[in-house]
Parts: structure tokens; sequence; C-alpha cells
């Protein structure tokens, strides 16, 4: 019973080592360089961090996008800046094909930014700027949109967008060699 009781014990070790070794990493930043099989990133914070695109790695772009052609009922990701005065103000939207991941959270974890993914059920031409209601279960935010904001849909992408300058969200997972291999990176046209 005892060696049972090891075996077991040895076992979920085991698989807890397995499943941490599998656990994703999320790079944002800009690409330095792709040689084909290595995009060299230069993350947010300022690191250098360079992961193997591989085969089953699964590219996707965001296709540039005008308001206009958001309507009542599509699925959006909204990050925006959270003003003192508590109004939101939309710096980078996205439109999904099906919903994902519905709410209101702060982003990164910041105090000072919000992410919203929720569905248009308004959208408010004024003289300034656009504002877009979207809901979610349990909730509802009135967002701005200035017309500097970032506005896209996610289309399937390749590799030859991975380009110097080229902004990427990657999330990858520790190699069997070491290093990190993307799972999936998500490319938006340079700046």
């Amino acid at each position: 019973m005892r060696q049972l009781h090891i075996a077991l014990i040895v076992g979920m070790i085991a698989l807890a080592g397995a499943a941490g070794a599998q656990t994703p990493t999320t790079v944002r930043g800009i690409v330095s360089t792709f040689d084909g099989k290595v995009v060299a990133v230069k993350s947010n914070d300022g690191k250098a961090v360079d992961v193997q695109v591989g085969e089953k790695t699964a590219i996707v772009f965001t296709q540039p996008i005008k308001i206009s052609e958001i309507k009542s009922g599509d699925f959006l990701a909204i990050t925006s800046d959270k003003r003192d005065d508590g109004s939101l103000l939309a710096f980078d939207i996205r439109r999904f094909p099906k919903p994902s991941n519905p709410g209101h959270r702060p982003f990164s974890g910041r105090s000072d930014q919000t992410m919203t993914n929720a569905t248009v059920s308004a959208i408010v031409q004024s003289s300034n700027n656009p504002e877009i209601t979207v809901t979610y279960e349990g909730g509802a935010q009135k967002i701005t949109v200035p017309e500097n904001a970032s506005i896209s849909m996610l289309v399937p992408g390749d590799r030859s967008q991975l380009v110097p300058n080229a902004r990427v969200f990657v999330t990858a997972i520790p190699g069997d060699e070491g290093g990190l291999v993307a799972r999936r990176i998500q490319v938006s046209p340079p700046k």
C-alpha cells in the first residue's frame, strides 16, 4: 500500500512538472528581425526576446478597418485609458468573429487602463468623437473613440508579416531545448 502511495505521489509530481513546463508566456513588443525560424522581439519592457516560430505556430494579422465598418452586434475587444473622471478613451479596438472572454477588467494589471470584451449595442456619432456602448453579462461600458485609435479585425496571417517594427503579441511555451516556442503570434503592421 505504501508503494502505491509513493507511486501516486511521484506520478502527480511528474504531471505537475509537465503541466508547469507548458505554462504559456506572453510577449508584447516590436519585431527586430525574423530569419524564417526565430523572431527577435524588443518587448514593451525593453528586453530582447527570441521566439522560435514552428510549423504549428498560428499567425493572425490585425487588418486595419474603419469605425464605420463596426456594427451593432459585433463583438469587440477594446483597450482603453481610464481618465480621471472615470470615462474611457479607446486606444485599440479589435473586432472578433465570435465572443471571447467577455467582461470588463484592468488591462495588464494596470489601474489606469482597461480591457473590455463585449458586444456593440450602440454607436453614437458626436461632434467630437464617436462613442461605442458595449454590453457583457452583468454590465455595460460607454467608450469614446478618438481619431487616433487603432481599429482592426483579426484575419489569418503569415510569416511575411513578421517584418521589422511590426507590433506583435506572442503566446509561447518553453521549448524542449530551452528558449520559447510560439504557439500563436498576433501581428500588426508597423506604425
